[in-house]
């Protein structure tokens, strides 16, 4: 009897960067921002676009964005519907389209990740309910542009992604896992080109939780410190252009790097503290070295989450420390949350395109506050600036309600 030959494997398309945009405190775009990750330089100073005089901690890292947005298909009176952090979503998806160098014909699919999305219109919305209840004037806009998904569409219609929109909200992994939705979309077929991002601002309602929770440092952001006390938000925005290689390859494009394994993991133990041994980011991490065919001796630096909290540090040290195994005296480890604070949902996305300027500049991310490392850190941390061979590097995000998610991206030659 004769049986029909097995159908040959599935070989899953390589996915590439061909465009990235940021937006950090330490400034809007990847010129501006490369130089301060490189040397480490910080961007916190006294929060004033609300009142912070009744919380314990009255600093963070704002952005200084640009007088005016820059020139899109959006028309003005939509543009003006855009709040603050959609701006800095704009400015992000612009950038990184326009280096990518996309044909407006192309479907691209948008794939955004958020936490507080429009929450400064949803407190507009309520404190105008409160002064002038009988009012309605501009509130219908507020409701709408409140949804992160509203501020997400004008985005994608500036930047003429003609795809499905995506947003994901899963705490601070959100903008990793947008980066990992994206990357599976493009590996399965389902897209050949798509934006990939992650925003959020800082707003009096998300400050003020923080630092109710007694989480925002009274000092400094010190990741794995021995002596740290807490973290320091931030606020920005980064997208990253995601392409197969073929379709790269086919129109000539510029390479920035590859994204080569995501890995994501829910642990259930608290809402807001991590397992202690770190057991669901030691399974992304591995999750990730696995689908990339890379084991953790391989990985030459971790962007980590390391927000600077006693709880969420520890827990991570200890999960890199295992994840590694013999390879964790060698691995060089630093949080760039030293720098420009914690960006929640925008903090995955932020850090994968940090991990794209360090394996383009072949340098290292250092913490500078970071003087007496905690001895659970079983690795090598980054303290001053330094430049290194780097061929493969991971960036982890961990959030609220267990969310755990790492990437892995490889330099391209």
């Amino acid at each position: 009897m004769l049986f029909p030959p097995a159908p040959a494997a599935r070989v899953s398309p390589r996915v590439v960067v061909t465009g990235c945009g940021l937006v950090t405190p330490l400034g809007v775009g990847m010129a501006a921002n490369a130089e301060g990750f490189r040397t480490g330089r910080t961007a916190f100073r006294a929060v004033t676009a609300f009142d912070v005089s009744r919380q314990r901690v009255r600093t963070a890292a704002p952005v200084e964005l640009p007088d005016a947005l820059p020139a899109t298909a959006l028309a003005p009176k939509a543009a003006r519907r855009l709040d603050r952090a959609g701006a800095m979503l704009l400015w992000a998806a612009h950038e990184a389209t326009q280096q990518a160098r996309w044909d407006q014909q192309n479907k691209a699919a948008f794939v955004v990740g958020t936490t507080g999305g429009g929450m400064s219109l949803g407190e507009a919305y309520y404190r105008t309910a409160l002064e002038n209840p009988l009012t309605g004037r501009q509130q219908p806009t507020r409701t709408l542009g409140y949804q992160a998904y509203r501020q997400t569409a004008l985005v994608a219609q500036a930047c003429e992604l003609r795809g499905p929109v995506t947003v994901i909200a899963n705490a601070c992994a959100s903008g990793a896992n947008a980066v990992g939705h994206a990357w599976e979309l493009l590996r399965t077929g389902r897209a050949e080109r798509v934006l990939a991002a992650g925003y959020d601002a800082i707003s009096q309602l998300i400050f003020a939780g923080f630092d109710s929770l007694q989480a925002l440092s009274p000092t400094r952001c010190r990741p794995f410190d021995a002596q740290r006390d807490g973290l320091a938000l931030g606020e920005g925005a980064a997208a990253l252009a995601l392409e197969t290689l073929a379709s790269a390859e086919a129109r000539g494009a510029e390479i920035f790097a590859e994204i080569v394994g995501y890995g994501a993991a829910t642990d259930l133990h608290h809402l807001t503290q991590p397992q202690p041994q770190g057991n669901a980011a030691v399974a992304t991490m591995t999750e990730a070295c696995r689908v990339a065919g890379l084991e953790p001796r391989d990985i030459d630096y971790v962007n980590a989450h390391g927000t600077g909290t006693v709880l969420n540090d520890s827990a991570e040290a200890a999960a890199i420390t295992r994840w590694a195994g013999a390879a964790a005296a060698q691995l060089a480890v630093s949080s760039t949350k030293a720098g420009i604070g914690h960006l929640l949902g925008a903090a995955g996305a932020v850090e994968a395109v940090v991990c794209v300027l360090a394996l383009r500049g072949q340098w290292l991310p250092p913490m500078l506050a970071t003087q007496a490392p905690d001895p659970a850190c079983g690795f090598r941390l980054v303290t001053q600036p330094a430049a290194a061979r780097l061929e493969n590097v991971l960036t982890n995000s961990f959030g609220f309600g267990g969310a755990n998610a790492s990437v892995i991206l490889r330099r391209w030659t």
